[in-house]
């Protein structure tokens, strides 16, 4: 039995309210289970130098929690001076897999920078920065497209991702924290439709087989083809 009770193949409740903040040209709070992150996409004319005269747009992404996100108060990084080497990673990761699933010629020469702010964390941040990540672009590409700014979407496939793990022995979908404090094998899956985009996976303590690594894929498309249905509907 899960802590949770639900069941190996169950996600958490997904929730995505759009429009939640004033000025960002996208914006929306995802939240799955109790892990809840703030999203905004801003578009800027202009693009890095080693892309600039290409016709080309870049996407790129930044992270944070929130002080008291977690059971205890952490410290601002801002106030540390620099960011931890975490979220270095993750907000690369969130980087990477949002450029993996835009058109960055329907784009032009732009740049989409995406916050992702957790304001709860209950295991899972990354995954749900990602899912939320590409909500807030593509409204923000709606956006562009009603101006007339550009002419096709440079997001039409949903880009989600999830968590999925060895708990208790049992290959289990979208971890929250009780599982993935103990889990014995750890791994986040990045997707656009049934195409993997990454794909991150750990031994905690323990080793698994390639049978083991099968069912956790299994788990992570049916789990990100949830997400998506939950990004389409939220986006219409």
């Amino acid at each position: 039995m899960r802590p949770s009770g639900r069941d190996t193949s169950q996600m958490r409740d997904v929730t995505i309210e759009t429009g939640v903040t004033k000025h960002a040209e996208g914006s929306c709070m995802v939240r799955i289970g109790d892990t809840h992150v703030l999203c905004t996409a801003t578009i800027e004319d202009r693009v890095p130098p080693f892309i600039k005269g290409s016709g080309l747009g870049w996407v790129t992404a930044e992270y944070g929690m929130l002080p008291r996100s977690t059971t205890s108060r952490m410290r601002r990084e801002a106030t540390a001076g620099k960011q931890g080497g975490r979220t270095v990673e993750i907000q690369r990761l969130i980087g990477r897999s949002l450029r993996a699933g835009t058109d960055r010629v329907a784009l032009g020469e732009r740049q989409v920078t995406v916050d992702c702010d957790v304001i709860q964390a209950d295991g899972g941040t990354r995954c749900a920065s990602i899912t939320g990540a590409w909500v807030a672009l593509k409204l923000a590409g709606q956006k562009l497209l009603a101006a007339k700014m550009i002419t096709s979407d440079p997001w039409e496939r949903p880009v989600s991702a999830v968590s999925c793990g060895i708990y208790a022995g049992q290959p289990v979908l979208d971890l929250d924290y009780p599982e993935d404090s103990e889990a014995g094998v750890d791994g986040n899956f990045v997707m656009t439709g049934d195409k993997l985009i990454e794909v991150q996976m750990s031994a905690e303590g323990t080793t698994f087989s390639l049978d083991q690594m099968t069912a956790l894929l299994d788990l992570a498309q049916r789990g990100c083809g949830e997400l998506a249905e939950k990004q389409l509907e939220a986006t219409r």
